[in-house]
C-alpha cells in the first residue's frame, strides 16, 4: 500500500511562504466537460462527507463484502468485525448492515464508545455501568415506561458488582432484565471501539466480556438473541489473550480502497467522463481512498475544478483536500510519536521499522504505512 497524498501535505506544511499555484488546465476536453456540467447541481445532503445515505446513488458496493455481512447478521449469536482506516466507508457499511438487521425483525442498538467521557474509563465498573445505561437508552427511545423500569432494575442490580464483579453483573443484567423485555433478537453495534485501546484498566476485561457474550450463544439459547457488530480503525495493538479476544472470532471485514473499475463506476454516476489515463492519474494521486475519490468527482461534477487543477493543487494547502489534510497534520502535531513515525516513513525508501502501536495508528489515519 502506498503512502497517500497526506504525506505530500505533511512535507508541504513545513515549507513557509508557498507560492500561489498556477493552474494549467488542459484545453479542449476539460473545458467542454466543465461547460456540459454547468447544469449539474448535487444537493447538499449528497456532499461526500460522513455516512453515505441508505438511498444514495453514490454508494459503491465492494462485493462480496456486503452480501457476506447480510448473511452473517442473520445468524443467531453472530459477530461481525469491521476494520478500516478513517473515511473509507465503515459507517456506511454499518448503516446497511443495521438496515438489513432491522428488515429481518431485529431490535437495533448502537453504542458509540467515542462519546464516552474520560471519567467513565477510570475503572471497569463505572465503564460497564455506562455501557449498560447506553444500551437501555437505545433500546427504549420510544418507551419511557420501560426505560424507567430498566434503569431502576440496573440501579438495584449493580449493587452485586462489589461482590461478584462488574463483568458478571453486566452479563447477568442482560439475562435477567434486558432479554426478557425484548422479544426480538438484538443487534448491538459498537462504534469507535479503538478508544478503549487507550485504557489498560478497561480493554482486557471489556473485550474479554464481548468474547464471552459471543461464545455463550454456542452454549445457551438465550444468548442467541444477541448479534454483535464491532467497528474500529486500528489493529488491536494491545496485548490480548487469544482465548479472550473478540478480534479473532466471527466474520472479519476489512474495507479495501476502491478499485479502478469502482472509480470508473463512481465517475459515471457523477456524470464525469474520465478517460482511462485520467482515472489512472487521479488514482496515482489519491489511490482508491473512497472519500478522496468521491470528493474529487463531486467537485469536478459541480464544475468547481478541473481534473488538471485538482492534480496540481491536491498536495498543497490550496487544494480541495485542505480541511482533510489539515486534520491529519493537526493529529500528527498532537502526537509526537506519530509525527516521528511519519517523518521516518518519508525519509526511507524501504520498509519502515515502527512499533505496532504507531504503525496501527498511522494506518488508521489512512497513511498506508507498510
Amino acid at each position: 500500500m502506498k503512502i497517500w497524498v497526506e504525506v505530500a501535505f505533511f512535507i508541504a506544511a513545513s515549507i513557509a511562504d508557498t507560492e500561489e499555484p498556477t493552474y494549467k488546465s488542459q484545453p479542449g476536453n476539460e473545458k467542454q466537460q466543465k461547460d456540459e456540467q454547468q447544469d449539474i447541481n448535487f444537493s447538499d445532503d449528497e456532499y461526500p462527507t460522513g455516512e453515505v445515505p441508505l438511498n444514495s446513488h453514490f454508494y459503491i458496493q465492494r462485493s462480496p463484502i456486503e452480501q457476506r455481512c447480510y448473511e452473517e447478521i442473520s445468524k443467531p449469536g453472530s459477530l461481525i468485525r469491521i476494520k478500516a482506516s478513517q473515511q473509507t466507508g465503515k459507517s456506511s457499511l454499518l448503516a446497511r448492515i443495521l438496515d438489513q438487521a432491522k428488515s429481518q425483525g431485529d431490535t437495533i442498538v448502537t453504542v458509540d464508545l467515542g462519546l464516552a467521557e474520560s471519567e467513565f474509563f477510570t475503572n471497569l465498573s463505572k465503564f460497564l455501568r455506562w455501557f449498560c445505561d447506553n444500551v437501555i437508552l437505545e433500546l427504549t427511545t420510544e418507551n419511557q415506561e420501560l426505560q424507567t423500569k430498566l434503569v431502576h432494575k440496573l440501579d438495584e442490580h449493580w449493587k452485586l458488582a462489589k461482590r461478584i464483579g462488574s463483568m458478571k453483573t453486566c452479563k447477568d443484567y442482560f439475562e435477567r432484565y434486558i432479554f426478557p423485555e425484548i422479544s426480538q433478537p438484538i443487534t448491538l453495534a459498537l462504534e469507535e471501539v479503538d478508544k478503549v485501546f487507550e485504557y489498560p484498566k478497561i480493554y482486557k476485561d471489556f473485550f474479554g466480556l464481548l468474547r464471552s457474550l459471543h461464545e455463550e450463544a454456542k452454549r445457551r439459547d438465550i444468548w442467541k438473541k444477541l448479534r454483535l457488530v464491532i467497528v474500529h480503525s486500528t489493529e488491536a495493538y494491545v496485548p490480548l489473550d487469544i482465548n479472550q479476544s473478540p478480534f479473532n472470532v466471527g466474520l472479519a471485514v476489512e474495507l479495501p480502497d476502491f478499485t479502478e473499475n469502482q472509480v470508473k463506476d463512481l465517475a459515471q454516476r457523477y456524470k464525469v467522463d474520465l478517460s482511462p489515463k485520467e482515472v489512472e492519474s487521479l488514482m496515482a494521486m489519491v489511490g482508491g481512498q473512497p472519500f478522496l475519490v468521491r470528493l474529487a468527482l463531486y467537485k469536478i461534477a459541480n464544475a468547481e475544478i478541473t481534473l488538471a487543477e485538482l492534480l496540481q493543487t491536491s498536495p498543497t494547502s490550496d487544494g480541495i483536500y485542505k480541511s482533510h489534510l489539515q486534520r491529519i497534520e493537526s493529529i500528527l502535531a498532537q502526537y509526537p510519536e506519530l509525527e516521528a513515525g511519519m517523518k521516518e516513513a518519508i525519509a526511507t525508501t524501504s520498509q519502515v521499522e515502527l512499533d505496532k502501536k504507531t504503525r496501527s495508528k498511522l494506518n488508521a489515519l489512512g497513511l498506508g504505512i507498510m
